[in-house]
């Protein structure tokens, strides 16, 4: 593992956490393909599928866990709704990404295709206005909330991912949760799945440790939370995506 390998790793890092916040998808999503096929191309050296999994899964836990803390004092974290997904989707995470070490690398990459196109879908959902309700007044459906997270959790295990780019337009769209708790408890569940996934990878061998390293500190955003600018102006459906980016 060469200097101008990590070099390379770091750069496309960054380049690919800009451009998820940019377009408004998961970071996750951006990076696989870039991991997989860049530094190849480049001659500097090579990733196989389950090393960016591997990679990518770490570097959204740490990722998600600013964005969690910046949120930690607000009234936006709905406990019940995080207790039913983050159960669900850690259960889910935690198998795809054990499984994930038996399969090979085109049935990941399959797995990727198919999360890729519902992120792209996703970004193209109508929009809708920014609600205000409190937490204190959402309802939701358990199973659905429990099933839905279950699913996306095996998914998002397999490539590495959490799921927030799904997660996201699930809770807005299905459940009918408000924008601004939508985006603080996507998060929350977002972090939980990528514990399981991270601890599926690291007992399957699947993490390249001084990869994921450079990736975390090359795609670390500046800002966490609710006070990143722009807060304040939200809406329609992309939005919280951008701020579910890392996921």
């Amino acid at each position: 593992m060469t200097v101008s390998f990590l070099i390379t790793v770091f750069v496309l890092g960054a380049v690919g956490s800009y451009i998820s916040g940019l377009v408004g998808v998961g970071g996750s999503i951006i990076n696989y393909p870039l991991l997989l096929y860049v530094p190849a191309l480049l001659g500097v050296g090579s990733f196989t599928a389950h090393d960016v999994s591997g990679a990518i899964a770490v570097q959204v836990l740490f990722a998600t866990i600013g964005g969690v803390w910046g949120y930690r004092k607000g009234s936006y974290l709905h406990a019940s709704l995080i207790g039913y997904m983050g159960t669900s989707i850690i259960i889910g995470s935690l198998l795809g990404s054990l499984f994930s070490g038996a399969f090979s690398e085109n049935m990941i990459n399959i797995t990727y295709a198919l999360l890729a196109t519902i992120a792209v879908i996703m970004m193209v959902l109508p929009q809708q206005p920014m609600q205000q309700e409190a937490q204190e007044s959402v309802s939701f459906s358990r199973w659905i909330a429990a099933s839905s997270a279950f699913v996306v959790g095996i998914s998002a295990g397999i490539v590495g991912a959490a799921g927030a780019f799904i997660l996201v337009p699930i809770m807005l769209v299905v459940l009918k949760i408000p924008t601004r708790v939508t985006i603080a408890t996507s998060l929350a569940v977002t972090l939980i799945s990528s514990i399981g996934t991270s601890a599926g990878k690291l007992i399957t061998g699947q993490v390249p440790f001084l990869p994921a390293v450079v990736l975390i500190v090359a795609s670390l955003p500046p800002h966490w939370g609710p006070k990143q600018p722009g807060m304040s102006k939200l809406n329609g459906c992309n939005a919280p995506l951008r701020y579910c980016c890392w996921g």
